[in-house]
């Protein structure tokens, strides 16, 4: 399962971004022996336990594969106006410059494709990867950083603030055949900054692809981040993400992830809450039917006092879909005075879909504030029946009531402007 990967790596990596730098070969090197020793994550590890990787050995992947494949498209598929956000286009894992908006950026910001930037800001690249960890544990990001070519790079000064949104989009497609790629968004906001980013994942048709995108986050003291996603890959494709967080003093996070696409999906989030005052909110709603598999995977770290956490998840899951949800909330021995919540609710639209649900607390602290709950049923039979009594058909109905059972996560947007948006894709899921 790992061939492609490990046999290939040597032919790939003279032309992969920063060959010519040594400590970027010196961490690639680093990340394959991990990489290398440990394989791609298997059922056996007890964060993996309900999500098996099976489905890359159907695509088939070889060493021509691990190479980019370009796709010609002339307009982004984007999700704004155009000229009411900045904007970066990345198809098949290539930054496409003739396809974004990046100008008119405040001053202290830096905003590009790592790729590029590993050649013209070579420094700011090697602090932004370093600052963060996940190599020797996290197999698929330490394969992202063996095979990363492109991805957003975001840094933002002390006190710099993006009054407009940046979009990212990434579009893929598999017309000229099978291919995987790694994708990494490095994200850097000072103290005091603020930035909106909504992040698009598009699949143009339904060939089957791998993507193995990993984000590395870091807020200093007062930074807001709202970081929001919409994962439409192909119905074949295979989609797997990995965002690690540092949070600092009084810093935000604020993440909502929908997911509608893909074959096989995981969305995993790890926020380390550094310094007191830190706050995160991981919400998400996730939509599946068919064979479709979706896994969420959090971990919040609260490791100093008065931080805080809010997770709110909401599912639907039709045909033989399979969803997972595995929440875990850690609360160190000095992390006093913590308020964590987690909530999982999901809606069965059929027997045959699943549902497997591991919230977990580990509160090594006496002074806290934690609660979490997991709940399963079918959609409300007196709620059908009152609204096919006022005219409502039985499918206008069923529709109604699954966008009101959505509509509590995405509520949870902070950023209000783009709600929705997101109300928009799950009336589009529907109607299909």
């Amino acid at each position: 399962m790992t061939t492609p990967f490990v046999d290939q790596y040597d032919s790939l990596k003279p032309e992969l971004p920063g060959s010519a730098l040594p400590w970027m070969t010196a961490l690639r090197d680093r990340a394959m022996d991990a990489f290398s020793a440990s394989g791609l994550p298997t059922q056996r590890r007890e964060s993996w336990k309900y999500t098996n990787l099976r489905n890359l050995t159907q695509l088939e992947l070889d060493g021509q594969s691990l190479a980019p494949r370009p796709v010609s498209i002339d307009r982004a598929p984007s999700l704004l106006p155009d000229g009411s956000a900045y904007r970066i286009v990345f198809v098949n894992g290539d930054f496409r410059a003739d396809l974004s908006d990046l100008a008119d950026l405040p001053a202290g910001a830096v905003i590009g494709g790592v790729a590029a930037l590993s050649e013209d800001e070579p420094e700011c690249v090697e602090r932004l990867l370093a600052q963060h960890k996940g190599i020797e544990d996290q197999p698929l990001v330490a394969l992202n950083t063996a095979l990363m070519r492109d991805g957003l790079l975001l840094q933002l000064d002390a006190g710099c603030k993006l009054e407009r949104v940046l979009e990212v989009i990434h579009v893929n497609s598999a017309q000229n055949g099978v291919f995987a790629h790694n994708a990494r968004n490095l994200i850097s906001l000072g103290a005091g900054s603020e930035a909106t980013i909504l992040e698009h994942h598009l699949g143009l048709d339904d060939s089957a692809y791998y993507i193995n995108a990993a984000n590395d986050v870091t807020l200093d003291e007062d930074a807001t981040l709202r970081h929001y996603r919409i994962q439409a890959e192909g119905k074949n494709a295979v989609h797997t993400s990995t965002t690690n967080g540092e949070l600092a003093g009084n810093s935000f996070y604020d993440g909502y992830t929908l997911s509608v696409g893909a074959a096989l999906s995981r969305n995993e989030t790890k926020m380390n809450l550094t310094a007191e005052g830190a706050n995160c909110h991981l919400n998400g709603g996730y939509l599946m039917r068919s064979q479709q598999h979706c896994d969420t995977t959090t971990v919040v770290e609260h490791l100093a006092p008065q931080t805080s956490c809010r997770e709110v998840f909401k599912g639907v899951l039709d045909g033989r879909s399979r969803g997972v949800f595995q929440g875990r909330i850690v609360v160190r021995p000095n992390a006093q005075q913590t308020d964590g919540h987690q909530l999982n609710k999901v809606l069965l639209l059929t027997d045959t879909a699943e549902i497997n649900a591991k919230p977990e607390l580990e509160i090594y602290a006496d002074d806290v504030k934690c609660s979490h709950g997991c709940s399963a049923g079918e959609v409300d039979h007196d709620a059908l029946f009152y609204l096919r009594s006022r005219g409502l058909s039985e499918t206008s109905a069923k529709a109604l009531l699954i966008q009101a059972f959505l509509a509590e996560s995405v509520s949870e947007i902070g950023a209000v402007e783009l709600q929705d948006l997101f109300l928009e894709k799950i009336s589009d899921w529907l109607a299909v």
